[in-house]
């Protein structure tokens, strides 16, 4: 795999078109899809376009929405509308869902008739049912064809991609009367009716019935496909196994976030995490710049406070050696239980409700962290210059400011949290900020209080 990436690197930096086509033609849809992850925008658009027609489909259906939606809007009007005619039914419907409804509508529009129809079709049912997530792309037999005139049938499909594996057998107003596979129709002698091959018993679901429900079933019974039936029993779609596994996939990571109460909030960061990874440089800018300047401004404090005390630095030049401890060992404390905070959060393994017990709870650790830290450092500074206040002085500068650092990488999260504003980008520079002007200004005040004697 790193070959493959760093020979599609080496002919994108070289921008030798040719050799990267030929190249991807070459490769799996598996393996371009397993690198189009860690390719810019730019580059993804540059791969996408070098793709043959049938390659590039099969790879966008594979793509997450999020990605799909960033692919299309790199691509002309007339290229996505050619890209969604040639989009599955229900690819096309799930990528629908995601757009805003004036671009759905607008697409709608310019779909072919045929497309459209089969489009509203199932946009017309309601969402996270079998009529929603069916394809309307299937091989329909009739009772009194012989296997001959069937299989002439199938052949003269084109461009029939699912569904073809499992043949349904109905009557001229559609209702389902049986079922048969595509091997036991070759195997079946060319005379013989279709009515004497087919499988009377037929396992169908509804339009209206829950897409999990129909999932698990297709699971459960290791069925390629199921049909699915309106009211009268007529046959107007079916569902195939890779549909199944994907609405499994997503349903079970929605309810593990739904029964933790973070379903919006799991939505809610995953469009962040989108914007900070895939959105534009000016978009990310405005997340993260705000959040740095801010930094560089506490950076020029936190200097305030050592100029403030320079007369203690020149009076005791060993006091100078152990700020980047203090400022170090703070914002690696602060950074621990910020990063602590955010992944159990979004794990549901913090009770928002609960928030004060928490926070408690992490004080302590701060606390206790910081005394061990204190200790260990503080003999070693009163040991390595000789000077014991010294080493007390170390030692509990860096207990305060680890515990103060801790309970930052908690409370500013949180707060964040409540205040709607992106935890990811914003956490660590205000508890950066914070903890260096504060770190600081509790040494010297402890160096001016025990050391006096030595200025």
């Amino acid at each position: 795999m790193e070959n493959i990436k760093g020979t599609i690197w080496t002919h994108l930096k070289n921008k030798d078109v040719e050799a990267l086509k030929n190249f991807l033609e070459e490769r799996d849809v598996i393996e371009i899809l397993d690198i189009l992850g860690e390719l810019a925008p730019e580059e993804k658009v540059i791969i996408y376009r070098l793709l043959s027609k049938d390659k590039a489909l099969l790879l966008f259906e594979q793509l997450d929405s999020n990605l799909q939606l960033d692919l299309l809007k790199s691509f002309t009007e007339e290229k996505s509308i050619e890209l969604i005619n040639e989009l599955e039914p229900d690819d096309r419907v799930r990528l629908f869902d995601e757009l805003p409804a004036k671009v759905t509508k607008k697409l709608l529009n310019l779909l072919t008739p045929q497309e459209r129809e089969k489009t509203n079709l199932l946009m017309g049912f309601e969402p996270k049912t079998a009529g929603r997530i069916m394809t309307t792309e299937y091989v329909r037999l009739k009772k009194d064809w012989t296997v001959e005139e069937a299989l002439k049938n199938i052949r003269e499909k084109e461009g029939l991609k699912e569904g073809i594996y499992t043949l349904y057998v109905t009557d001229d107003n559609r209702k389902l009367e049986g079922v048969l596979s595509l091997r036991e129709l070759v195997l079946a002698s060319p005379h013989q009716k279709i009515e004497d091959v087919m499988h009377k018993k037929v396992i169908k679901v509804r339009t209206d019935v829950d897409q999990e429900e129909v999932a698990k079933k297709i699971q459960e019974l290791d069925l390629l496909t199921i049909p699915v039936v309106d009211r009268e029993d007529r046959l107007v779609g079916i569902i195939t196994i890779d549909d199944a596994m994907d609405i499994l996939q997503e349903e079970t990571t929605e309810d593990i976030f739904h029964k933790a109460g973070l379903l919006s909030l799991n939505k809610k960061e995953t469009d962040r995490s989108s914007r900070l990874i895939n959105g534009s440089v000016w978009q990310i800018w405005l997340t993260r710049l705000p959040f740095l300047i801010l930094t560089a401004i506490g950076g020029l404090l936190a200097g305030l406070v050592i100029d403030v005390y320079e007369e203690t630095l020149e009076a005791i030049a060993a006091v100078a050696i152990f700020i980047p401890v203090i400022m170090d060992m703070g914002g690696n404390a602060g950074t621990q239980s910020s990063t602590i905070f955010a992944r159990a959060l979004v794990l549901g393994q913090i009770d928002i409700k609960k928030f004060r017990k928490h926070l408690f709870k992490e004080i302590f650790i701060g606390l206790s962290m910081g005394a061990i830290v204190g200790i260990f450092t503080g003999i070693i500074a009163a040991v390595w210059q000789g000077i014991p206040q010294l080493g007390l002085v170390v030692g509990l500068a860096l207990g305060l400011t680890m515990t103060l650092a801790t309970t930052l990488g908690f409370l500013i999260p949180y707060l964040l949290f409540k205040m709607n504003i992106d935890q990811a980008a914003g956490a660590d520079p205000i508890i950066t900020t914070i903890k260096d002007i504060t770190g600081l200004f509790i040494y010297f005040v402890l160096v001016n209080q025990f050391l006096s004697h030595l200025m």
